[in-house]
């Protein structure tokens, strides 16, 4: 009896270590290892990282895919794009260690940055979008379609005639004027200052194309320099940061804001992260995308080998749907990623009438035209 009773603990030791190799052995199967075998392993990718794009970054299950499938783990900084293109700023971390990629949130200082590198034959990708968008209120949004300046098309908005929204902003016309007498002032679009702000300047930049009827370059910025001053200064006071701006937007409402500019990303990683807050506001919020309208893209730039793989990770499916699904960065072609997955109506499927992004030297010159006022 002794025999029998001492044999059943050790077959119950047996069966649960048997158990666990199995358990093992499935976590294996399924990435290559377990996950904290695959964090050890992961290569540590320096990355200079511009701003806009923090949570993408650091979601846990991008970094899972990124150690698990391509077995790097990326260790980012905070840069400024400004601070990024200075010539006298060596490109290494705290520590001493070389960057291995510089992920840019505009894509005017990319584009400047690979110009003055182009004898090192850097690799680089635009792996983020987001198109400018206004946002605005249902009753705003109807009385400008009245108008003809907004026209709706399968449930999305379009300003269809931006040159006459300009014309009524220029011209002082108010808010009641078009029959919205319990909205006090005249019609204008909040923004954030784009002598501070990179979406201010993107946001400026696309007024800019708008006011000379086609894309802005060094020979003919400065034809549109007297119009763009004026409507700078006629905007008053301007917010610093977007998520202040956009934040403002939705707690003090149409009265306080009946329209601002920002990324359409912002609308999208609000209602995932707060889906009770969206749920508040879904029916009166109206976006409003502009035709034409430009883009915000984050572009990525690789220095070593080791960034090129961050560069691959990039691309891959499940990471690219994370960055649509949850925070709102489109990356198909023409943007045409799947808008029937997110939670916000109104967004447009796809978006055709784009201009080209401005140089950075262009930006440079209408900054320091605008310093003036």
């Amino acid at each position: 009896m002794n025999k029998k009773s001492s044999a059943t603990p050790i077959l119950g030791i047996v069966v649960i270590a048997a158990a666990v190799i199995i358990a093992i052995s499935m976590g294996k199967g399924k990435g290559g290892s377990t996950g904290g075998e695959a964090a050890s392993k992961a290569e540590k990718i320096y990355v200079a990282m511009g701003g806009g794009k923090e949570g993408f970054v650091q979601n846990e299950e991008v970094k899972r895919i990124m150690a698990e499938k391509y077995q790097i783990e990326i260790v980012p900084t905070a840069w400024s794009n400004g601070k990024l293109i200075e010539t006298d700023v060596k490109l290494v971390t705290d520590e001493g260690k070389p960057y291995d990629a510089v992920f840019f949130s505009d894509q005017r200082f990319y584009d400047y940055f690979k110009a003055q590198n182009i004898a090192k034959n850097l690799q680089g990708s635009i792996a983020l979008n987001t198109p400018v968008v206004i946002y605005s209120w249902d009753s705003i949004a109807d009385a400008l379609a009245a108008g003809g300046v907004v026209e709706e098309r399968n449930g999305t908005y379009f300003i269809n005639d931006m040159g006459a929204l300009l014309g009524m902003i220029q011209d002082g016309t108010k808010w009641s004027d078009l029959g919205l007498t319990h909205v006090f002032g005249t019609i204008n679009i909040g923004s954030t200052d784009p002598v501070t702000s990179s979406p201010g300047a993107t946001y400026y930049g696309l007024l800019m194309s708008i006011m000379n009827g086609g894309p802005i370059n060094e020979k003919n910025v400065d034809n549109v320099l007297p119009a763009i001053k004026d409507f700078y200064e006629y905007s008053g006071f301007m917010n610093n940061t977007p998520a202040d701006l956009f934040d403002l937007y939705l707690r003090t409402g149409m009265g306080a804001k009946p329209m601002i500019v920002d990324y359409e990303k912002s609308i999208l990683e609000f209602a995932v992260a707060n889906p009770e807050g969206y749920e508040q506001v879904k029916n009166k919020v109206r976006i409003l995308y502009p035709e034409p309208t430009i883009w915000n893209s984050h572009c990525l730039l690789t220095l070593t080998e080791k960034g090129n793989k961050y560069l691959e990770a990039l691309n891959d499916p499940d990471i690219r749907r994370i960055a649509w699904e949850q925070y709102g960065f489109r990356t198909g072609l023409t943007g045409g990623d799947r808008v029937a997955d997110m939670p916000v109506q109104g967004l447009a499927d796809e978006l055709t009438s784009v201009v080209p992004g401005l140089k950075k030297e262009v930006y440079d010159v209408m900054i320091e035209a605008l310093k003036e006022n």
